[in-house]
């Protein structure tokens, strides 16, 4: 025993295994400055995306959702590296805390193993569910608004009916181009299929 009553080998405190993640855009030019944060901080590995953060393929996190093990920790720059979106940064935490994994980030100082961080993404999650309760809220305001109208819900015709008649008459009409009916009512040749698809059906139920 020491003076100061302390084992003289005692053990030291448990480290967590950090793994890092790293992403830059397609048009970033590269991400050395995330590789060396996470270097310096002794992350064991480390998985890098060149891709947009909304974009749903991310192969290196999806390899990293993969690999993880109970009692690491994910470590990020920041939080928009892992994601773009908070419902998907949401999500995430929520995978990694199903595995017994923790979520760092260097720069906003937040740690999911913590009892702060898991705060803060409660509060995350509470401000997600409050906006799209108002997303909701707003839609069917005005959906009420538009039938009190005398207007349906969804987006407003581009044709109106006596021109939905003449595309369906000039598209049975075989010696007239597709494009020449599209050009003419400028329209999309999915919208004009659309409209054809929904003639045939009407004409069936005749």
């Amino acid at each position: 025993m020491t003076k100061n009553n302390i084992p003289q080998n005692s053990p030291e405190p448990h480290k967590p295994t950090f793994i890092g993640y790293v992403r830059v855009s397609t048009y970033e030019q590269n991400n050395e400055l995330q590789v060396d944060a996470l270097n310096a901080l002794g992350c064991k590995k480390i998985y890098a995306d060149r891709v947009s953060g909304a974009k749903a393929d991310r192969i290196e996190l999806n390899k990293l959702k993969e690999n993880i093990r109970e009692g690491e920790t994910v470590v990020v720059w920041k939080l928009d590296r892992m994601s773009r979106s908070l419902k998907d940064l949401i999500e995430l935490v929520s995978f990694f805390d199903s595995k017994g994994v923790g979520l760092r980030s260097i720069t906003e100082n937040i740690d999911t193993a913590t009892s702060g961080g898991k705060l803060i993404f409660h509060i995350f999650g509470s401000m997600a569910e409050f906006e799209r309760d108002l997303i909701r809220e707003r839609t069917l305001a005005g959906l009420a608004t538009a039938r009190a109208r005398g207007r349906n819900g969804g987006r407003p015709k581009i044709t109106t009916d006596k021109q939905d008649e003449m595309i369906w008459k000039m598209y049975q009409d075989k010696t007239i181009p597709i494009q020449t009916i599209m050009d003419t009512f400028r329209i999309s040749k999915s919208k004009l299929y659309n409209l054809v698809d929904v003639e045939k059906k009407r004409m069936k139920n005749k």
